[in-house]
Formats: C-alpha cells, structure tokens, sequence
C-alpha cells in the first residue's frame, strides 16, 4: 500500500543542538503508530515541524506524495493533516457542537458570516449530531465547555479532529490529565477510529501504548533509534537504556 504519510531526512537545529536529527518515517492508510521516547527527545519539535508550524532545515514532508514541506499549517490541514494538542486548545465558552460545526464550516469553505447561523443549517447540523453522537458527546452538544468534565473536552477535541476529515491524524498524549476512571472512553474512542485514517500517537502511557499501536517508533535525542512492533520495542537494548528501563525490565519479569 502507497504511502498516505512521508517524512524524508528532517532536519532542524537550534544554536548548534539538532533537536531533529535526519529523521525519516512513512505511513500508510489505517496505520496506528505510537511515537515515545523520553522528555527532551524532540517529539514536540517533530510534530511542529511536520505540522508546518516551525519551519524544518532541510528535509521533506509529503501527504498523498504531495510535498507540503513549503506549505503553511493551514494549507496542510486542508491537505488532510490534523493535529490534536496535548492541553486542550477549546473554547470555554463555546458548545462542543459550535467547536465542530466551526471545524466542518472551515473544512467546507462556509466559514465566517455563516458560521452564526449553523443551527439553521440541517446538513452541518447532522454532521455535527453525529460525529458527536459516536463518541458519547450528543447530550452534552448544547452545553458550555466549562461546564463538561474534562475527559469529555478531550473527547470534543477528537470530535473536532475528525470534523477536518483527516488523512493523517497526529494526538498528541490524548489522555494527558485524564482521571483514570475516564481513560476508558478515550481508548474507545481511539479504537473506534476511521479503519482508514493514518494516526500518530505521540504517548508517555506504555500500557496504552501497547493497546493501540501496531508500531512503535522511539526517538532519542532527535533521531529515530528503534521503528517496529510493539513486542520488539521492550526486547531492544537501546531502547531500554534510553527510555522504557523500568517498564521494560518489569514487563520482561512477568
């Protein structure tokens, strides 16, 4: 299967410190990777740079064999690239279903003098119904934000996600400052993603990790050092002795 999603050779430094360091992936259709490594590793650096929001030294980034290395943010959303942020970025006081009938109005081109009369609008309105429905959230779709729990805003935000009709979808710690009572419904929600849609995860939770991802990429001082399956990743020595130590030796005993 072709490629959905390429990185060739990034590269990025800051002073004389590559953050990024000649760094290459791809991803094909319905692909589930997680991306781990320890903090300071460069996966937030990598994620804005593939992104589009911090501009890479050298290298290429491709969606669909289209390079948008030139690209904007905005243009590779439009392109199917869509990130979700480790801290909500929401609205507070907006509804979920004004948060995602902005992202279909955006997606379409209907933004701007429209988006006010949305509620009007009965094909917006079922999208918005449903993508909402399909992760717990219709109840709640007239509510303020502020007034959702905030595993529920982490939900919205997949919610908004998904309303950009992504082909490559990038969360970023999608359970990040969730109560473990409501870890469930997120990994639902992970589960019950498009079979078709590329996603990367980028996750310090090993268990979940492990849950979700069919591949594993680890990167360690801004270069990739260990790119396979779950049940390798714990077996590799490089990977033990930069990031999973414990985990790992812990995981072996059982």
């Amino acid at each position: 299967m072709s490629a959905i999603f390429e990185v060739r050779n990034l590269k990025r430094s800051f002073g004389g410190l590559a953050v990024t360091d000649d760094v290459s992936l791809s991803m094909a259709p319905g692909d589930r990777v997680a991306l781990i490594g320890p903090n300071g590793a460069g996966k937030t650096t990598f994620v804005n740079l593939v992104t589009g929001n911090l501009k890479a030294d050298a290298g290429d980034v491709r969606i669909g064999g289209e390079s948008v290395t030139h690209i904007d943010a905005i243009g590779r959303v439009r392109r199917g690239l869509v990130r979700s942020f480790q801290v909500t970025r929401l609205f507070h006081e907006m509804t979920p279903a004004e948060h995602v009938a902005l992202a279909v109005l955006q997606r379409d081109g209907r933004a701007g003098r429209l988006f006010g009369h949305f509620l009007a609008m009965p094909d917006v309105m079922a999208e918005v119904g449903d993508l909402l429905g399909k992760l717990g959230l219709r109840e709640l779709m007239h509510r303020r934000v502020s007034e959702i729990a905030y595993g529920q805003q982490r939900l919205l935000e997949i919610a908004v996600a998904l309303a950009l009709k992504p082909r490559v979808l990038l969360l970023d710690e999608p359970a990040a400052g969730v109560p473990q009572s409501d870890t469930g419904r997120i990994e639902e929600a992970l589960a019950d993603l498009p079979a078709d849609l590329a996603v990367l995860m980028i996750e310090h939770d090993m268990d979940l990790v492990f849950r979700f991802a069919k591949r594993v990429i680890v990167l360690a001082a801004g270069a990739i050092i260990f790119d396979g399956t779950p049940s390798e990743v714990t077996r590799d020595q490089r990977v033990r002795e930069a990031y999973l130590g414990s985990y790992a030796n812990a995981s072996h005993a059982a």
